[in-house]
């Protein structure tokens, strides 16, 4: 039996893969904030897209990585994208909530060490 995964291509660098996978769900989350606003077919589009390349690039990460060890780091990475994109859309954090977030990510980063 022949998987779709076997015609997909992705690199074995789990730092590759952390981030594709994280870019995938980050997209997803943008397709969302589309979908809340005026472009809900553009959205969904997005939130699909997103869906599946994090999908496949988890897939692939899994087999070369331990969920454990690389969960972390994909949230870690999917936050700071997600950040970026909401700075895109003006919609800037406090002081206080940015010290938050850096301490939530540092605190991610720290436990996937």
């Amino acid at each position: 039996m022949v998987s779709l995964m076997s015609y997909v291509y992705f690199p074995n660098s789990v730092p590759a893969l952390v981030c594709i996978t994280a870019l995938g769900y980050a997209m997803a989350t943008l397709g969302m904030k589309l979908c809340a606003g005026a472009s809900p077919t553009s959205g969904s589009l997005l939130i699909g897209l997103g869906l599946i390349c994090a999908i496949f690039a988890e897939i692939a990460l899994l087999r070369v990585s331990s969920l454990s060890a690389v969960y972390i780091t994909i949230v870690a990475a999917e936050t700071l994208l997600v950040f970026a994109f909401a700075a895109s859309f003006g919609e800037m954090l406090t002081l206080r909530q940015t010290g938050g977030a850096v301490l939530v990510v540092l605190g991610l980063v720290a436990i996937s060490i």
